[in-house]
């Protein structure tokens, strides 16, 4: 891409609508604009045109208006045709803006040109996206809070602290030989200290924003026949998995996008844990593994007919300290006078106790999410930077408290900087730019 190349797209879904909008952006928008429009395109006023072929044949008469630069989504100068929304109409539209010297824009080009236009930093970029994509009220107004740079203030105020204290120690290193102790004096642990709650707040706002964005990650765990598919069932609201009476019917992981409550849920059914020679079955069983080791949150699920088996004791001991709950299925098969423990969920899919209760305790922590106006929407990458930031600052405070060497902490404060600063875009690779923006819409 250069700075020269003028950009169009489609900004409106695919199909047929009554009204189709079209993006142009780049140094010969104007240019194109008055060519279809065969009038000039004064700056910020909405006009009613007529749209024109090469042959001077009316194509459509609709709306259009020019921005010009730098005061435009992109930084550019764009120019937008609001015509009817018919796939053919918008299709000739295009071929006649190419024709004039413009291309297909790639997806998230013109966000990409906002960003390296310092319209938007990163996060906002991403923002911009997330909105797009929200898939709940919680989400779109978390999404809305990055867009207008909340998420991103929070960032920069700690860079600001971070480079205030590697000013500081880096300026101290030129007074090595003086008697005054300038890092006694500065209080540079406590600084250390301060730092690392000041980013612990902001991590915990974004991996609840990692979650709004994502979904709620939820594995389906247990022996086989436990009562995970009738489970996943119930949640799914249809029949998404098979179930019988024989054990092991779930040999591969099922995956299903539900919402709980206006809460996003990514649901994994998963293959019975249990010692097989099949090797269809170990497969299965393997990815399960895998699933619950990147799960948010397991339910393990245990046939209370039998009680917890010494089967359901060693899948316990290998979950470790995952996040798992206790829950006993077929609980309608129970005598009314059994033993119930206080700290695990008793459930039946076929007279439904216990599931509202269950709801709660899987959307309950998300719903306050929820109800939090202070929440940023976040992805995967910013909780990843913030944790390597957050690491970053321990090893400074540990330098600091064994060795009190200024170069090493300097050092250590260089590199929390610098994943910091990747989350706004301040140090952004190519390829990670490219991976950014190719999963943006096309026309945005």
């Amino acid at each position: 891409m250069t700075a020269r190349d003028t950009i169009t797209a489609i900004a409106t879904p695919p199909g047929s609508g009554g009204v189709g909008i079209i993006r142009i952006s780049g140094s010969r928008a104007r240019e194109i604009g008055e060519t279809i429009t065969a009038g000039k395109l004064p700056a910020r006023q909405v006009l009613f045109r007529r749209f024109f072929d090469e042959y001077d044949q009316a194509l459509d008469h609709a709306i259009c208006f020019y921005c010009p630069a730098p005061q435009s989504f992109t930084g550019e100068d764009v120019v937008e045709l609001q015509a009817h929304g018919g796939p053919v109409l918008l299709d000739m539209l295009l071929e006649r803006i190419c024709a004039l010297g413009g291309r297909l824009a790639h997806a998230g080009e013109f966000s990409q040109r906002a960003f390296l236009n310092n319209k938007l930093d990163l996060t906002q970029a991403e923002a911009t996206a997330d909105l797009i994509d929200a898939g709940s009220r919680a989400a779109a107004k978390a999404a809305m809070r990055s867009l207008r740079g909340e998420f991103s203030s929070r960032i920069n105020e700690l860079v600001e602290n971070v480079i205030d204290l590697r000013v500081f120690i880096e300026s101290a290193l030129d007074f090595t030989e003086e008697e005054i102790d300038f890092l006694a004096d500065a209080k540079i642990g406590e600084r250390l200290l301060k730092y690392q709650k000041q980013l612990v707040a902001i991590l915990e706002q974004a991996e609840q924003g990692r979650i709004l964005n994502e979904g709620l990650s939820l594995v389906l765990a247990g022996l086989p026949n436990a009562g995970k598919s009738s489970l996943l069932n119930y949640l799914a609201g249809y029949e998404a998995a098979i179930v019988t009476d024989i054990p092991g019917t779930t040999r591969d992981v099922l995956h299903e996008q539900i919402s709980l409550k206006g809460i996003p849920l990514r649901v994994r059914d998963t293959a019975g844990l249990r010692v097989s020679d099949n090797p269809v079955e170990q497969a299965g069983i393997k990815r399960a593994w895998q699933e619950i080791e990147r799960a948010d949150t397991v339910l393990l699920l245990v046939d209370a007919t039998l009680g917890l088996t010494a089967a359901d004791r060693a899948i316990i001991e290998q979950l470790g300290s995952s996040n798992y709950r206790l829950v006993y299925s077929k609980t309608d098969l129970l005598a009314g006078d059994s033993q119930r423990h206080s700290d695990a969920s008793y459930i039946s899919v076929h007279n439904g106790e216990g599931l509202d209760e269950l709801i709660d305790r899987i959307t309950g922590q998300m719903v306050d999410y929820n109800q939090d106006d202070q929440t940023i929407l976040a992805r995967r990458r910013h909780v990843d930077a913030l944790e390597r930031a957050y690491q970053g600052l321990i090893q400074a405070s540990q330098v600091f408290e064994t060795s009190g060497s200024a170069e090493l902490v300097a050092e250590d404060l260089r590199l929390v900087q610098q994943y910091l600063n990747e989350i706004t875009g301040e140090f952004s690779s190519e390829d990670l730019l490219g991976a950014i923006f190719s999963r943006f819409c096309i026309g945005k």
